[in-house]
């Protein structure tokens, strides 16, 4: 089955890059500057930063639907990004290589199914949980950390 992966839109974030970091503390936001290759993975474009690359670490409500699994939490948003990554049976690096909380949601907002696996397994969780009617959409966090990562449709 097909699967469409979604990065989160640039447009919220814009604004906040041009806070001051006594601004940024008082949304609870901070920013930081990637040290490595590998551990500031991106919301937006859904790849890691570079080493240097200015990001904002700020909570976001990723799930904003009006159930009791409302929810906000970290995620880093990079400077530059322009575009959203948006594709069709293709799993971002930095989803591939982390351990993943994945939730099913239904039309109404409600989790109905939820398990921790490995990113380079995700494809036959995502399948198996597409096979089920009541299933509308997912959500992929990094596990160990709780950030939201994605969001993951029917293609």
């Amino acid at each position: 089955m097909d699967f469409r992966i979604t990065g989160l839109s640039p447009e919220p974030f814009k604004p906040v890059f041009q806070l001051d970091a006594d601004a940024l503390s008082a949304i609870g936001a901070q920013r930081v500057f990637a040290d490595d290759a590998s551990g500031y993975p991106r919301r937006v474009s859904l790849a890691h930063a570079l080493p240097g690359e200015e990001l904002i670490l700020m909570s976001y409500q990723h799930q904003p639907g009006h159930s009791p699994y409302r929810a906000a939490g970290p995620v880093f948003a990079r400077k530059s990004a322009l575009n959203a990554f948006d594709a069709v049976n293709v799993v971002p690096e930095p989803v591939r290589v982390r351990l993943l909380s994945v939730r099913a949601y239904d039309r109404d907002d409600m989790i109905v199914e939820a398990e921790v696996v490995e990113g380079n397994v995700i494809e036959a969780l995502i399948e198996r949980y597409f096979e089920r009617d009541d299933v509308a959409y997912l959500h992929l966090h990094y596990a160990r950390r709780g950030c939201y990562a994605c969001r993951v449709d029917r293609a």
